[in-house]
């Protein structure tokens, strides 16, 4: 009878320790995967204050560049496109949304590229305090939108990495965990962009 219970015992304690470090995992994942969801929403919030800066890039370049409408044009439909374009942290489980996402927002930023070499062209405009201080808003935000993206990337990183490792992954494949895609560069990306005057 006290072999019994201490067989019990013992595996009562094995039962509990299983859970317990099941437990531990599925924490882990959850807390991992929140993470990525939070360095997605600065991601996001940093196009999104892109977003807000271009109108008013826009609208100061037309009071100087009047005829180079086409590019403030394209800029303007550039960012409508990458506005309309919204990703949820459950689409990220999604690489074609965040393909989708990505192309947008290259579109945008090769605009935005566009029209600052348009600007080169004008040298009133280089000199107006108000354009100088967009300019230096727009490039300080496109360098945190590359540090987000970064940041964003080695949470995927981290979070990847401990869905796949054994044992975890069998706890990850238990409760619905599933890998996120990376934000990856646009295709033309390595191609140098040409600058003419």
């Amino acid at each position: 009878m006290r072999a019994a219970l201490i067989v019990l015992v013992v595996l009562a304690v094995i039962v509990v320790g299983i859970v317990a470090w099941a437990i531990g995992v599925n924490n882990e994942l959850v807390r991992l995967d929140q993470d990525v969801n939070g360095k997605w929403a600065q991601v996001q919030n940093q196009f999104q204050r892109r977003a807000d800066l271009v109108p008013n890039l826009v609208e100061t370049v037309k009071g100087f560049a009047t005829q180079e409408r086409t590019v403030l044009e394209e800029v303007t439909r550039a960012r409508a496109s990458a506005s309309s374009i919204q990703l949820t942290p459950e689409a990220l489980n999604d690489p074609k949304a965040l393909e989708r996402f990505q192309t947008a927002q290259s579109q945008l930023s090769g605009a935005l590229s566009r029209l600052l070499v348009t600007v080169e062209r004008y040298p009133e405009l280089k000199s107006n305090q108000n354009f100088l201080a967009l300019q230096s808003q727009l490039e300080g935000t496109e360098n945190r939108i590359a540090v987000e993206r970064k940041r964003f990337n080695e949470a995927v990183q981290a979070y990847n990495t401990r869905l796949r490792l054994f044992p975890a992954s069998v706890i990850a494949g238990m409760f619905g965990f599933r890998p996120k895609a990376f934000f990856e560069a646009a295709p033309d990306a390595a191609t140098v962009p040409k600058v003419k005057f």
